[in-house]
Parts: C-alpha cells; structure tokens; sequence
C-alpha cells in the first residue's frame, strides 16, 4: 500500500467527502466475495509478486484490519482495498485505498498497473503507480518497482524481490526514497507460510526495516491472511499487524 511504502501518515484529513467512495469499496468487496474464488495476492506482505491476474479476473482484497504501533501509539486502518483486474498480455490494472477510523477517512488511495512480460521459473515484472489526492492532501506522486520471482513447484517454494522508488507529493516537504524487500513462500497443502524482510529510506532519515512472517490460509471461495512485522531499526514502527480476505472473480467464463 503507498501509506506504507511511502510513509504518509496525516492524520487530518478529513473524512466527508471520501464516505461515498468508502461505502462504494465495501459494496464493490462484497459483490466480488459472493462470486469468487480465493486469490494468491500478496497481503499481508510489503512484497508483490512477478505475476498478474488472470485475463478478466478481478481480484479484491479486503484488509479487515491494519494495526501499527509505534512509540506507544496505536494507529488502526480499515478498511484497506485493493481491486485489481487481469489484462492480456500479462497486464493487471490496480486500484488502492485505506481508511482510518476517527483520523479524517480516506487517508491513501493509487491508481496503476503492473506489467510481467517474462514467466517462468523465474519471472520479471514492472509496477507502477500514481499516488492520487486525497481530503486535505492534493498533491500527488508515483511510484514504481521492478520486482522478481523464483518458483520451485516441486518444493512448494517461491521467492520474491522487490526494489524501487517513489516521489510523494502529498506530505509537506515532498518525500523521496527507495524501497527494497525480500519474501520467501512456502506452499503446504492449505497453508502458505513466509518470511519477509522489508526496508525504505526516505529522504535524509535513516533506514526503516521491518521483519516478521505472515501466512495465506486457502479456504476455497476466499482466503484469509495475516502477517505481523517488527521493526529492526529504531527508524521502524515498533510493530505492525495485518488482518486481510481475498478472492477472485472471472468476468468471462
């Protein structure tokens, strides 16, 4: 999500005109999960993988709950959505927002897409997004990571790396920095257990990173996903807790 890529936490923001676009996301969830089946996206990671949605398949993830605390607060985020939808040629578009309850509404929302033109073993793959405005924010940014993937079905194995960049327009100053992450899968029968390690650097501060682990549970028309992440570095939040639900929906049969 770009408020956790690129560090934008306002807390302000005011929530009025975000209500209509907030209770579109739930409605839009909802309609996906009654006709689905689940998904292999990446909440609760950081990480994405080098691979799209199938052709005219539209995957929703729905974060339940978000929780990060740092310095003894407690900030929570949801709903969190993510509705992506599966073009020829190894193109999935991607749309993403994230409310917060009592902080001002809608507090981070992207457009973009994702390009994986080699598939395989190893597989290759391109994400961009433009950070949009949201209340009391009107700037906007982008952002972009090349991203990696090694499979090894027989083992049930994957790896995924990540590394790019960002301008965020919306803080005040404006945000530049880099991001880079490592996750490694491992698929056994329901279960999807992983590891991940993810860093950012954003402007003249120091280097935030994050470890912890996270499992994807397949319960057939969706599946549930948390993951807990602890800072390493002093620059990190002490903790972070995702709660998400996916699935998948082809809109041509």
């Amino acid at each position: 999500m770009p408020v956790e890529a690129a560090g934008y936490n306002r807390n302000h923001l005011s929530s009025e005109g975000a209500l209509p676009l907030i209770r579109f996301s739930w409605l839009a969830t909802f309609a996906v999960l009654a006709f689905a089946t689940s998904a292999a996206a990446f909440p609760p990671y950081r990480s994405t993988d080098a691979g799209t949605a199938d052709p005219w398949a539209v995957e929703a993830r729905l974060g339940l709950l978000r929780l990060r605390r740092d310095g003894g607060e407690n900030l929570y985020s949801s709903p969190l959505l993510r509705l992506n939808l599966g073009l020829p040629g190894g193109v999935e578009l991607i749309s993403e927002l994230e409310v917060r309850p009592g902080r001002g509404g809608l507090t981070d929302a992207a457009l973009g897409a994702k390009w994986a033109p080699v598939q395989g073993r190893w597989s290759v793959g391109i994400e961009a997004l433009m950070l949009l405005p949201v209340p009391d924010a009107r700037g906007t940014g982008v952002e972009s990571q090349l991203i990696l993937t090694y499979r090894d079905d027989a083992r049930g194995l994957r790896l995924h790396l990540n590394g790019g960049g960002f301008y965020d327009g919306r803080p005040e100053p404006a945000e530049k920095a880099w991001r880079a992450s490592a996750l490694a899968e491992l698929e056994r029968g329901r279960y999807r257990p992983g590891l991940e390690v993810f860093s950012r650097k954003i402007g003249a501060r120091p280097v935030e990173v994050l470890l912890g682990p996270g499992v994807i549970v397949d319960l057939g028309r969706i599946d549930v996903r948390l993951g807990l992440h602890v800072g390493i570095t002093g620059a990190a939040p002490d903790m972070v807790f995702d709660a998400w639900t996916s699935a998948v929906m082809a809109l041509r049969r």
